[in-house]
């Protein structure tokens, strides 16, 4: 066995859960970041369902691989199906990654499979800041995780519009 890649474009950059030997910005292909996933679980109800992030089909997607040793695979493809499986809306996949440091490698990524009854789409700004604002789920409220992935996003040096104006408009809102 060799060690393995992970693709982390939301909460998994800045909350990965796993044990890993090297973290690296990276550019996926093929999917783009997007705020359209209704979260039933970890940041809403079935009740007051919230958004979190998936990957859509189309474009590239610059976030954080992280490679984990070939003895954890195991334990950590465990932990991340009970995370990312919970209500089956991601489909594991690999992709090809652009490492930042030149090299390219295949990683196991969660893409939004589009014909799943949570795949919300695209949304306007207003939409997006209604879903997200008042929810709550197990991991937390929504607009902790928008916040928190949209600072991460910019950290990485990338800007998103659209989740820009999301943020400033989830920040009018919340204290």
């Amino acid at each position: 066995m060799e060690d393995f890649w992970v693709f982390g474009y939301a909460s998994l950059m800045w909350k990965p859960g796993f044990d890993f030997v090297e973290k690296r910005r990276a550019r996926l292909f093929g999917y783009h970041r997007s705020l359209c996933i209704a979260s039933y679980e970890h940041r809403g109800t079935r009740e007051r369902p919230g958004l979190v992030m998936g990957l859509d089909r189309g474009g590239s997607c610059v976030g954080v691989a992280f490679r984990v040793a070939a003895a954890d695979r195991e334990p950590v493809m465990a932990y991340l199906r009970a995370r990312e499986l919970v209500t089956n809306v991601y489909l594991e996949r690999t992709g090809m990654l652009a490492l930042g440091d030149g090299r390219n490698a295949p990683a196991v990524a969660y893409v939004a499979d589009r014909a799943h009854g949570q795949y919300a789409g695209r949304l306007t700004v207003d939409d997006a800041v209604e879903r997200v604002c008042g929810a709550v789920g197990g991991m937390g409220p929504n607009e902790d995780y928008v916040i928190n992935t949209a600072e991460h996003i910019r950290l990485l040096g990338i800007r998103d519009h659209w989740l820009e104006q999301v943020v400033a408009e989830i920040r009018k809102r919340t204290p």
